[in-house]
């Protein structure tokens, strides 16, 4: 399997916070750690920006995605706000992820929790072509729900 190099800076202060890893040979997105002094709580229906201590040089022609980890959402119902949220390849401040407590009890982040994945990602450069025209298909028009359940 091939690879691509991605530069990564710590944070001061935040060294002993493990970089972004695969947990398992199949994993496509990397666990991003509470770079954090303090615990934060996140109270039901509230969010917090929780930094994550690295800062990366994402190539040209790829993008980060942060998104939620499912073992949050399904037994804290805590997800990511903006899912996914993109990194792109020009940005290069902290990775912070916005965390969301969409569940019914108060959410406590402490430093070096695991709050997000990173998923690297190709992306593709579009040029829009206006037409006064586009191709009729069989779904046609239908939108939300118009498929079924």
């Amino acid at each position: 399997m091939d690879c691509i190099r991605i530069r990564v800076k710590r944070k001061k202060g935040f060294e002993d916070l493990p970089l972004p890893f695969y947990a398992t040979e199949g994993a496509s997105g990397m666990d991003l750690f509470a770079a954090i002094e303090n615990a934060v709580v996140i109270r039901p229906g509230r969010w917090e920006v929780v930094p994550t201590g690295i800062y990366v040089e994402i190539p040209k022609g790829y993008e980060g995605q942060i998104r939620p980890r499912s073992g949050l959402a399904k037994d804290h119902g805590v997800t990511i706000l903006n899912a996914p949220g993109t990194i792109d390849s020009d940005y290069r401040g902290e990775i912070s992820v916005i965390l969301i407590n969409l569940g019914e009890k108060e959410f406590l982040v402490r430093r070096g929790d695991r709050v997000a994945q990173l998923v690297i990602t190709p992306t593709v450069r579009v040029v829009f072509e206006e037409v006064s025209e586009i191709s009729l298909t069989k779904r046609g028009e239908g939108g939300f729900g118009s498929t079924g359940l």
